[in-house]
């Protein structure tokens, strides 16, 4: 067939098949029969690797099924929080999104069970395979196991045709799995070699037509059916004289091969292994391929492709899940650049800090909170028990006008408490556009304790994953030297838990009831809490009484944390006219986001309502008109600084 390129390059590759939802047992070392939990991702080889080469710049696509329901809609929103183009997944409604339990039960040894029996993506049909998607991208990815049942081979079959059409290249990814071909028991899915006439005349028939063919040894023999790896990939060029054949050997790195075969297997471009420790193997062929085609399609030497392949695959082996950790651009060029001193990857701090900081959920240029996590002020205004039953109701109003100012824009959000705020966190939660904070922090303690539990970690795991955790510190750079240690260490504690459980962490410190305020204070606060290992996604911090203040504070924040989300204001209950010159001043900063404010804007709606002087509406309106106000003087000096 004629190439013929028709239409505007505007993807990179698409990745046709698997895709599923991934529940990984979380306790390592152990059988599956034995897991109590389990995290949840996207996984199947072309999922994947959709995700790997987006978060390595490449503009990617995924051609699957999905199951008209919850688990469908986790891949759809985990895809486009990726940046994946989600326009080729068929919803289909007859059938259930796929899964895969997995565990970590020894070094390389990962059992798994596919729940497949009739499952969404392996119904994938030609009808599924769009001629214009095809058409607008450099690449298509088809996958091993989408051969194994007769429509979706055609489907992929048809997606080949269109490629060679439009002058699109084809990769093939042979991911085999034994026990998707009903080559060995569901109690098989580890299983990575059954030898099989049947799939090796099938894929024989494949491999003419692509450009880029990859495997591992077990995969490229099986994709031919001889008996040794050298014997197949000369069987393999034999069939394709001028595709780049890729030879993954897991711990060994890859070898390229980009002419003929000769007798020595080690004949090619040799890509070298990490030497990192082997943790879990799931996964990290896609991860290979990801950075392999990140080099492949920019057109570097096919030594470089290696060694993003490599590199790639050694985070993934070296981390539990699949596609959620596998390394960002930045990540991966940080660790080129300066390797890392651990062999467990995931015990690298500035790895870890760069890949969570690259793919934490959403982007807030602007962030414009009520706070209304008080505890022990709402006491204070109820005054006796039976007024204090209320504040809950008083909490879901003060949502309700958040709500009304935001209408519906981005950068807006509350702090909510969940002593008495669980009412008002239903009502701002999941979907309904706000972003929300919670205090862990006993309210002033200093030296700081948690509220209910010390052991904040356990508490964490029942958060939302969308929820930012706050806690709210008393500190001041010339506190003793004791005070300030149990400080930090209780900080560091809760920034701890929070990178492990996957929550974001707001610290607010508050230095002017602890000591004066002079221009460098709060500056030399967050010095010492960098040195201390803390790097918290935000700043929550007083108003400052000059520009050099934050100028300094802005300063300090650069260089020890680029990634760092920002600064929002608090209010300390000042009025609001003080607030706007508290504002003017902190617009100087860069790092300042945005404001959460408290007191100022509810308060005295709360002791009215509290006290039945107005009523529900009154209430928001006051609160609505107050946030307001705040809003828009924001607004105009965004505006202001933007002219």
């Amino acid at each position: 067939m004629t190439n013929t390129p028709s239409a505007a390059k505007t993807l990179d590759l698409i990745a046709i098949g698997r895709a599923s939802v991934d529940l990984y047992g979380q306790q390592i070392g152990t059988r599956l029969e034995d897991i109590g939990s389990f995290a949840k991702s996207v996984g199947g080889c072309p999922a994947n690797i959709s995700v790997g080469t987006a978060r390595l710049g490449l503009k990617s696509a995924l051609v699957t099924r999905v199951g008209n329901e919850q688990m469908g809609r986790f891949i759809l929103e985990q895809l486009a929080r990726e940046t994946v183009e989600t326009s080729g997944i068929t919803v289909d409604r007859d059938r259930l999104t796929a899964l895969v339990l997995l565990a970590v039960e020894d070094e390389g040894v990962s059992p798994m069970i596919f729940y497949r029996s009739d499952c969404a993506d392996m119904a994938l049909s030609e009808a599924d395979i769009d001629e214009a998607l095809i058409a607008r991208s450099r690449s298509i990815v088809v996958t091993g196991t989408h051969f194994s049942r007769p429509h979706s081979e055609a489907a992929q079959r048809k997606a080949i045709a269109l490629a060679k059409k439009h002058g699109t290249k084809v990769v093939i990814d042979i991911d085999y799995r034994p026990n998707l071909w009903g080559l060995a028991g569901h109690d098989a899915g580890f299983e990575r070699y059954v030898k099989s006439d049947r799939v090796s005349g099938l894929l024989r028939t494949v491999l003419a037509d692509c450009d880029l063919i990859v495997g591992t040894e077990e995969e490229i023999m099986i994709a031919t059916g001889a008996d040794s790896v050298l014997a197949s990939l000369k069987l393999i060029r034999s069939i394709n004289t001028v595709a780049t054949i890729v030879l993954k050997r897991g711990a060994m790195g890859c070898i390229v091969y980009d002419g003929p075969i000769s007798d020595d297997l080690e004949d090619g471009i040799v890509g070298k292994g990490f030497p990192i420790e082997v943790f879990n193997v799931l996964g990290a062929g896609d991860a290979f391929m990801s950075g392999f085609l990140r080099g492949w399609l920019k057109g570097e030497p096919l030594a470089t492709c290696a060694t993003w392949a490599n590199a790639c695959g050694a985070f993934a082996v070296s981390r539990l899940l699949c596609s959620p950790e596998y390394p960002t651009w930045e990540e991966l060029s940080h660790f080129l650049a300066h390797g890392s001193s651990e062999r467990a990857l995931r015990k690298d701090p500035a790895l870890n800090h760069i890949h969570w900081a690259t793919t934490r959920r959403g982007d807030y240029p602007t962030m414009m909170a009520l706070a209304i996590d008080h505890r022990s002020q709402v006491e204070d205004l109820a005054q006796d028990a039976a007024t204090l039953k209320r504040v809950p109701d008083f909490k879901v109003l003060a949502v309700k006008a958040a709500q009304r100012v935001a209408a519906g824009r981005p950068g807006f959000g509350m702090l909510l408490d969940d002593k008495y705020g669980q009412k008002a966190l239903f009502a701002a939660g999941a979907g309904k556009g706000l972003w929300v904070a919670k205090p862990i922090e006993l309210p002033g303690s200093r030296p700081l304790k948690f509220e209910f539990s010390q052991d904040i970690g356990s508490r964490l795991i029942e958060w939302p994953l969308e929820h930012c955790i706050k806690v709210l510190c008393f500190y001041h750079p010339d506190d003793p030297a004791d005070l300030k240690a149990e400080q930090t260490a209780k900080l560091t504690t809760a920034y701890e838990a929070a990178r492990k459980v996957g929550r974001e962490i707001l610290i607010e410190i508050i230095a002017s009831k602890a000591g004066p305020l002079g221009s460098d204070t709060v500056a030399r606060a967050l010095t010492e809490l960098y040195a201390a290992g803390l790097k918290p996604d935000w700043w929550k911090l007083e108003p400052q009484a000059s520009e050099v203040a934050w100028q300094a504070i802005d300063g300090v924040i650069k260089r020890n944390d680029p990634y760092c989300r920002g600064v929002v204001l608090l209010g300390l209950e000042a009025p609001i006219e003080t607030l706007k010159q508290g504002f003017a001043a902190a617009k100087t900063a860069p790092c300042v986001k945005g404001f959460a404010v408290g007191r100022t804007i509810f308060a005295d709606a709360a002791r009215r309502w509290l006290n039945g002087e107005i009523d529900d509406e009154a209430a928001i309106a006051d609160m609505a008109q107050k946030f307001g106000t705040l809003v828009e003087v924001w607004l105009s000096l965004d505006a202001s600084r933007a002219a």
